[in-house]
């Protein structure tokens, strides 16, 4: 079995942190190590209290090893419309991103594309993804094809939609429950992967299709549901206006079954209180989008009202709307987002939700987004000394406070040196 320790400082969380000077929350080594074998985290602990017997060393110091990064919602067919201007959601969708999911039917292009999606990812030190796929079951068969032949944690799933779309960007509520049914079939509990249903929004839905979905999701309780919820105030009254029956936007999902503990629900946004209260009362997690929400001027996200009524919030890039691959930065755009709220995102909470938090969010944190023994060997090293404008400001740096606020506010994938999935080192020169 292969065996390898990797010495670093180490940085890993408990809970969540309540304030800065939460410092029970987390554990952190001046000199740690881990102890990997066979794809698990089997020790932690002060470096010189690893048994080292037939173990590789890999000397990161004097780099912060933590969890690798969790990003909850993102678009595997939108690679190529990042940075694509349009006037707001409906708009985007409509001249950019169906024109180009179109082009997921090609098994070479999506296998292609895949290995170029994963790379993206773990080159920002991602080590997990909540993905969508296109409406065709090529995009999510090659995305899950190349996650297992890497052996990384990945859900996805693809996109059911029958209207408002281009002809050959729609399916039917038959095959679009047969191709989900056969993906699952093949793919969820394959490795390290699972599947969602996925019915993009209630706009690109027909009842009939809510109807299959809803079927999918109470024949597979153990699969997640990702779908979009709130995000555009044009996007809410064209839903409600295709289903005049429900109460509110979050209604329509309730009626078809869709509101549960792991359902994801990208945006957000603008939430009745007596939305908030359903969701609440179903355990479904929203989450939280900034990069896309300022891109596209969609709003704010409330993040302590949510978290106030009991919600378990998540936080991701969103991918092409959003506008960075790295959680790092995702992070940087939320803190800003929830400062407009006169909310504070302080590092050790900021560095706990794309690890743990997640991690919690997707009911994994047995299993991912800690350094724990027993834990999937996903890790990130992390230089906060990476441009020199870091490096500058690092001079002034008191403490891990500080160090971890850098990486929040200026870091970005020049500062991951390494990453690590299931215990292989993803990049093949490590750069520090």
């Amino acid at each position: 079995m292969n065996r390898k320790i990797i010495r670093a400082r180490l940085l890993t969380f408990l809970r969540e942190p309540q304030t800065p000077d939460d410092t029970d929350s987390f554990r952190y080594f001046e000199d740690g190590g881990v102890l990997i074998e066979g794809g698990q985290i089997t020790a932690l602990d002060d470096f010189d209290r690893i048994d080292p017997a037939g173990a590789t060393l890999i000397d990161h110091r004097p780099h912060l090893v933590m969890p690798g990064f969790i990003d909850t919602h993102l678009h595997f067919p939108q690679m190529q419309v990042i940075a694509s201007w349009a006037a707001e959601l409906l708009d985007w969708l409509n001249d950019y991103t169906f024109p180009e999911e179109t082009r997921y039917s090609d098994p070479a292009l999506c296998a292609t594309m895949a290995k170029g999606f994963l790379d993206r990812l773990t080159e920002h030190g991602t080590t997990t993804a909540v993905a969508y796929g296109s409406v065709h079951a090529t995009s999510a068969e090659a995305l899950f094809s190349e996650a297992h032949a890497r052996d990384m944690r990945l859900i996805t799933g693809k996109v059911m939609m029958d209207r408002n779309a281009p002809a050959a960007l729609r399916d039917t509520p038959q095959s679009s429950y047969d191709d989900s049914k056969a993906l699952i079939e093949r793919w969820h509990g394959t490795g390290r992967l699972s599947y969602a249903i996925t019915p993009r929004f209630a706009i690109t839905s027909t009842p009939a299709q809510m109807e299959a979905a809803k079927s999918l999701a109470a024949e597979h309780p153990e699969c997640y549901i990702q779908t979009h919820l709130s995000e555009n105030h044009a996007e809410i009254a064209l839903s409600c206006q295709l289903y005049p029956e429900a109460v509110d936007y979050t209604d329509i999902y309730a009626r078809y079954g869709l509101l549960r503990e792991n359902c994801l629900l990208g945006h957000a946004i603008h939430l009745s209180d007596r939305e908030i209260g359903a969701l609440a009362e179903a355990g479904a997690k929203p989450v939280f989008c900034p990069t896309s929400n300022l891109y596209l001027g969609s709003g704010l996200f409330d993040d302590a009202k949510l978290r106030a009524a009991g919600l378990t919030n998540a936080i991701a890039t969103d991918i092409g709307g959003g506008t960075s691959y790295s959680m790092l930065q995702t992070l940087a755009e939320g803190y800003k987002v929830l400062q407009l709220n006169r909310q504070r995102l302080h590092p050790f909470r900021a560095f706990h939700w794309i690890t743990r938090g997640n991690a919690v969010a997707l009911g994994l944190q047995d299993q991912i987004g800690t350094l724990d023994a027993g834990t999937e060997a996903d890790l990130v090293v992390l230089d906060a000394h990476a441009t020199p404008a870091m490096a500058l400001r690092m001079e002034r740096a008191r403490n891990l406070m500080d160090e971890l606020f850098t990486l929040q506010v200026m870091g970005d994938d020049r500062a991951v040196v390494q990453t690590y999935v299931a215990g292989r080192a993803q990049k093949a020169t490590a750069r520090g």
